[in-house]
Order: structure tokens, then C-alpha cells, then sequence
């Protein structure tokens, strides 16, 4: 069976809800192996998982081919294109990832942060905007996320429908 044919859903993702406490952890987790375990949030998942052939000719290569539109407090971050410089497909994804566990039905596989090489198509993730600043400007301008802030990031289809729903959140503290 082509792996292609076994991926059945597709859906946008947030995984980068760091807050301040839990970017402290990473040190440490790394220095023990465990990678981003710690350092990293809950993710939150799209409402809506859809079909490759839902996508139609947006499906292209084992890549959804179409800008993720990234919005903080009502602003635009940017609208990269999810797989135009996209490093892996999704076939290619699951092959690595099988080497070394078995991967079941509701498998979930992430293709990382989504960027594009042209700088004009903006960013879907703050540290990378603050990266770019760093290295044109010498600083980081863009403050990290604070209570109150809201991000919502959502996939349009050619007639300008969300695909997925959107993810759409306000930074809260955690409750005590």
C-alpha cells in the first residue's frame, strides 16, 4: 500500500503556546534527552479534520498546498504557504516516523512549524518573527504572547471558506 493513500485526515495545529515558565523547563529536558516534553504546552487542534480528496488539487504531493493565515489580537503575523517550502511530505513523515515505532489508527504526525524562504509571505510562529528581528534589526521587537493577547490561525479554501474552522484562543492564566 502507497503511504500516501493511508493518511486520511488532515487538520491544522498549534503547539506553540509557550509560555515564559515552561520555555524555562527546556534546558533541562534536553540535557536529559527527552527533547520538548516539558517545554511544551497542550496543542490545540483544528474542529475540522478533513479528507486528502476533500482538498482537491489543494492536496498536491502529500502537501496541502495553501496559505496558513496566522492573526494576533486582529493583526496578520503572515500567510505562509503550508507546502511550498515545506522540507518533508506527509508520506515521508510517516515513513521516518514508522523506523522506530508502530503507528496505529489515529496516529497524529506534525510537519513542524509552517515558513516560507520568501520573507513577504510573513510567519505562523512568534519566535521565528522575533528571530528574523534579531537578525535584521540586531533585537527582538515582538513581545512574546501575554494574558489577554488572542491568536487565531485558520486555512481558506479558493473561495475563501475555512477548511478547518479555525483555532481560535485568548492567552488566560492557568487556573489556580
Amino acid at each position: 500500500m502507497r503511504i500516501e493513500k493511508s493518511i486520511n485526515r488532515e487538520r491544522i495545529t498549534n503547539a506553540q503556546f509557550c509560555a515564559r515558565k515552561l520555555e524555562q523547563l527546556i534546558p533541562a529536558e534536553l540535557a536529559k534527552g527527552f527533547g520538548f516534553v516539558q517545554g511544551k504546552p497542550a496543542s490545540a487542534f483544528s474542529p475540522v479534520a478533513v479528507t486528502p480528496d476533500e482538498l482537491g488539487h489543494a492536496w498536491d504531493n502529500g502537501r496541502v498546498q495553501l496559505p496558513l493565515v496566522s492573526r494576533l489580537n486582529g493583526c496578520e503575523l503572515g500567510c505562509p504557504n503550508a507546502g511550498q517550502d515545506m522540507q518533508f511530505n506527509f508520506p515521508a513523515l510517516i515513513v521516518h516516523a514508522a523506523k522506530t515505532r508502530a503507528l496505529g489508527a489515529g496516529t497524529i504526525i506534525g510537519s513542524g512549524t509552517v515558513s516560507n524562504v520568501d520573507p513577504a509571505k510573513g510567519v505562523s510562529c512568534l519566535v521565528e518573527k522575533r528571530v528574523v528581528e534579531i537578525l535584521e534589526q540586531e533585537r527582538a521587537v515582538t513581545p512574546f504572547l501575554r494574558y489577554g493577547d488572542r491568536i487565531r490561525i485558520e486555512m481558506f479554501d479558493a473561495n475563501g471558506f475555512s477548511i478547518f474552522g479555525a483555532i481560535d484562543h485568548e492567552v488566560t492564566p492557568w487556573p489556580s
